[in-house]
């Protein structure tokens, strides 16, 4: 266990998500765009198919946790090292609606948290989310319900690079009340350069895959400099 000092309060890592929902919508995006996008953290988009990469639109609510509830919007690529023997999910962009966790997520692990407004139903059947940044649009997500899927305890690397350091973080976590299916998204863009940034990866017009999950049990264990 390392203890990390933030804003005045002590977390000990690894940090525990008792429960949280989510909904992701998968896209597919030509890799050459992809790993432009990417090119500043060294790691290599993954490919899904020869000339296709995929980017996950991620929405987390963080019901109960060390770093206490909020909310979050992901950018995230699938990528593998350069040593080609490890592959993960590398987090491009980050908003959240909580200066702690802000501070928490930058601080211990060198996530790339900005402060963003959210306005999202995880509730319903069909899931729903906007993100807005300083008062500019930057995306609505709708996610429609898909069938259940069995649940199971999943470990993988998440990456991250911040301030010129490219890190990987081991993370499990433990879903259910699983639900997913082919297509099923909704996204509109609006005019922030997120939604722009958004815009020139043309993502595929329809989502390769979406996914909702009513609760997951996370951990994050400490960050490796890659």
């Amino acid at each position: 266990m390392t203890a990390h000092e933030v804003l005045g309060r002590t977390v000990n890592t690894p940090v525990q998500v008792r429960k949280a929902s989510a909904f992701v919508a998968a896209f597919t995006v030509p890799s050459d765009r992809a790993q432009s996008t990417i090119d500043y953290s060294g790691l290599r988009v993954l490919e899904y198919r020869e000339g296709r990469g995929i980017c996950m639109l991620v929405f987390v609510d963080y019901v109960d946790g060390d770093l206490g509830r909020y909310e979050e919007f992901g950018v995230v690529f699938m990528v593998r090292d350069r040593g080609r023997s490890s592959r993960g999910a590398f987090i491009h962009r980050l908003p959240v609606d909580g200066d702690f966790t802000l501070a928490a997520g930058r601080g211990i692990w060198g996530f790339p948290k900005t402060l963003a407004t959210f306005d999202t139903d995880h509730d319903s059947s069909t899931k729903r989310a906007s993100l807005s940044v300083d008062g500019a649009a930057v995306l609505d997500l709708e996610v429609k319900p898909g069938i259940a899927v069995p649940g199971r305890r999943t470990e993988a690397v998440a990456y991250s690079h911040l301030g010129g350091v490219t890190r990987h973080t081991p993370w499990d976590m433990t879903p259910t009340g699983v639900r997913a299916r082919p297509g099923g998204a909704t996204l509109r863009l609006g005019s922030h350069p997120l939604a722009e940034e958004l815009r020139s990866l043309r993502l595929s017009r329809r989502a390769l895959f979406t996914t909702s999950v009513r609760n997951i049990a996370m951990s994050f264990g400490d960050a490796n400099d890659l």
